[in-house]
């Protein structure tokens, strides 16, 4: 049986390594600043998690839950914040900045001054 932890230890780690890999690449994203917004939207996560459980607009299967709440809130639920805080940044730097125009000599640093 698949549980909300299994679907979470399957794409956890591949956004940790993803950053691991920005990182290691680029030296960005600062680590302060994915703490920080990480904090932020664990806090945003609960208080709207917490809402929409109690209004009845999300449900969750109580066998396949760990058990452990915030709220009502499951905590399995708070592992795609953490994905997103992580992947996001991580993406954004890992593409990089990117030339809509097609000026290459714009994009190289060699446009007219």
């Amino acid at each position: 049986m698949t549980t909300y932890m299994l679907i979470n230890a399957v794409f956890l780690p591949v956004a940790v390594v993803v950053l691991l890999v920005a990182r290691w690449r680029t030296g960005r994203p600062g680590l302060r600043a994915v703490g920080l917004v990480t904090a932020v939207l664990l806090v945003m996560t609960a208080v709207f998690d917490n809402i929409m459980i109690r209004t009845g607009l999300v449900a969750y299967d109580d066998d396949l839950r760990l058990g452990w709440s915030i709220g009502v809130a499951p905590v399995e639920d708070f592992a795609y914040a953490v994905a997103a805080v992580l992947l996001l940044p991580a993406l954004w730097h890992l593409l990089g900045p990117r030339d809509l125009t097609g000026d290459r000599a714009a994009r190289d640093g060699q446009g007219a001054r």
